[in-house]
């Protein structure tokens, strides 16, 4: 394996080598590996009933647009959420019913929107700074991708996805073209690239189109791990991380992390390095395994009344 998604999970594992704050357990790790592989998890499927499904150039649309704006989880508690649903889901299904009800934004309306047009989109007031904060950097993000499909891809979705040439190595770069989505941090001495939600969007258009057409990505199993919060979460919870004293403290007091602080990086770095070492061990058993199949196991695991009963790390910027 050789390019980008090479290069995460090169350099994550010298995060992990490195760190001071995080440490995996490999015996843990281990027991999780054997569960997952005598277990293994049903395939992934895209939820018409928390996303929009439609033609496949408004379902297209859907699912760029999503992961434009599929970050915010350090702002969730603040949010206003849609009937017990995550931050993640209450957003999603916001734009479910845009979509649904008026077809998907063009290029032109994307570059004009405003942080009032996603309160209303997902239900929420700016009346609080902090949700203010966050709508106007979805609004931020939004007018990036309308500026960037008409200034490269003639105004089109398809365009987009179709200059990526079925390689999600190359969607990535595309979208790291938007501030918002160049998802790298800097660790001691070194870059740490991550790209959570530019991988994200090439997973979820293949799971939406079902593999075939605008989902098509000849390199999909070379994804890594989608780094956020919930997965390093549900890795702690299972025993396989373990940090140190007091950032356990600061995280079950629910303190912010400082994005791209040394303890921020090393959560996210050993989170999917840890992925790698399980997808490795599951197959060492004979299972099957991708870093993809893994996240999305592990991140289900993660909606589960005894997960959510803890709180996990939260910092506050655009990438997860």
């Amino acid at each position: 394996m050789s390019g980008p998604f090479a290069t995460i999970r090169a350099r994550c594992a010298e995060v992990a080598r490195r760190a001071r704050f995080v440490r995996i357990d490999a015996k843990a790790l281990e027991r999780l590996a054997a569960a997952l592989a005598d277990d293994p998890p049903a395939p992934p499927a895209w939820d018409p009933a928390t996303h929009h499904v439609g033609s496949p150039a408004s379902t297209l649309a859907y699912v760029v647009t999503l992961n434009a704006v599929n970050f915010g989880s350090g702002w969730f508690p603040k949010l206003r959420k849609r009937g017990g649903r995550s931050g993640y889901f209450t957003v999603a299904m916001g734009l479910k019913d845009r979509f649904d009800a008026h077809g998907p934004w063009s290029a032109a309306e994307l570059a004009a929107l405003a942080a009032v047009d996603l309160a209303d989109v997902t239900g929420q007031s700016l009346e609080d700074p902090e949700v203010a904060e966050l709508m106007a950097l979805f609004a931020t993000a939004l007018n990036d991708l309308g500026r960037l499909l008409a200034r490269r891809h003639g105004g089109s979705f398809a365009a987009l996805v179709e200059a990526a040439e079925r390689r999600a190595a190359r969607l990535v770069a595309l979208l790291a073209e938007m501030p918002l989505f160049r998802d790298v941090s800097v660790y001691d001495d070194f870059e740490v690239p991550f790209y959570k939600r530019a991988q994200i969007t090439a997973a979820d258009l293949s799971l939406a189109c079902g593999g075939e057409g605008f989902g098509r990505f000849d390199d999909l199993a070379e994804l890594t791990c989608f780094a956020d919060n919930l997965v390093p979460h549900v890795l702690r919870r299972e025993g396989v991380l373990h940090y140190r004293a007091g950032l356990g403290d600061r995280i079950d007091r629910e303190e912010l992390l400082a994005h791209g602080s040394p303890e921020e990086v090393e959560i996210r770095a050993c989170g999917l390095h840890a992925v790698e070492r399980l997808v490795a061990a599951i197959r060492a058993r004979g299972g099957e395994a991708t870093a993809q199949a893994v996240d999305y196991t592990l991140w289900h695991r993660g909606q589960r009344p005894e997960m959510k009963a803890h709180p996990r790390h939260r910092a506050r910027c655009p990438y997860y």
